[in-house]
């Protein structure tokens, strides 16, 4: 087989320099990992390499998919087992790894902290752009790639949900990730936001994992992992993974 608090810890630890060229994708690997919380065998046994551009991962409520989602950027530590990032264990490189893995929440307010557009972009940049104008021209460019330059000035949260993911996207992207794990970025927004979203996912050249219940997401995938009560039981292409999904829906009342 193959939060707040996220986003403040990963803004102080010096990011790549936001003006180079993202250096696209990593290899992660998951050897015999285990996740237990509280009482709960979340996580149980998983071995896994992953290194393809675009990977999705799906499965029921509480099987165990966000946990793993987690893992790739050490918001989550195993319980027993190892997450190497570009061979960095995120149990003891954290730092490291969130260099290069960027994390979007499902709930854009999650990761909003700051009270205006620009300046919650601009939060990104504050430990690898210290220069005040490149950093202004940054924000300023970022937002206009993604149609939010007219809300430069705007408190963050009276955004609409759309606006305010595609926020959170930029925010995580202005950084240089060579990774970007996204969990469920589309549960709270209608279909045209959803479909903006998803676009976005697509064209961007970093390499994403992206966890969602929208199976039509994932069709231009190149690997999508089945997750079910804390294993992955199916690893393929999206047609044939998707399908055994759908399969073991079927099967349980």
């Amino acid at each position: 087989m193959r939060g707040t608090s996220a986003r403040r810890a990963a803004a102080t630890e010096a990011p790549r320099h936001a003006t180079e060229p993202p250096e696209v994708g990593c290899v992660v690997g998951l050897e015999d990992v285990h996740v237990r919380l509280g009482e709960r065998d979340v996580l149980r046994g998983i071995t896994a390499e992953l290194h393809e551009r675009r990977i999705g991962i799906v499965g029921a409520n509480g099987s165990g998919k966000s946990t793993l989602a987690r893992l790739l950027d050490g918001l989550v530590l195993p319980t027993r087992g190892t997450v190497r990032v570009d061979g960095l264990d995120t149990r003891r490189s954290g730092a490291q790894v969130r260099r290069r893995v960027g994390f979007v929440f499902s709930d854009p307010d999650a990761q909003i902290v700051m009270p205006t557009v620009a300046e919650d972009v601009a939060y990104s940049l504050r430990r690898s752009e210290h220069d005040r104008a490149a950093r202004d021209r940054l924000v300023a460019d970022w937002l206009a790639r993604h149609g939010l330059d007219r809300h430069a000035d705007h408190p963050a949260h009276l955004l609409s949900g759309g606006q305010k993911q595609l926020l959170a996207l930029t925010s995580v992207l202005v950084s240089g990730p060579r990774l970007v794990v996204a969990d469920e970025p589309t549960t709270l927004l209608d279909l045209r936001n959803t479909r903006r979203v998803a676009a976005l996912l697509a064209e961007i050249p970093q390499q994403v994992v992206l966890v969602s219940h929208d199976l039509d997401l994932m069709a231009g995938y190149d690997r999508v992992l089945v997750v079910d009560e804390g294993q992955v039981v199916a690893d393929d292409e999206p047609a044939p993974a998707i399908a055994y999904y759908r399969r073991l829906l079927d099967e349980r009342p």
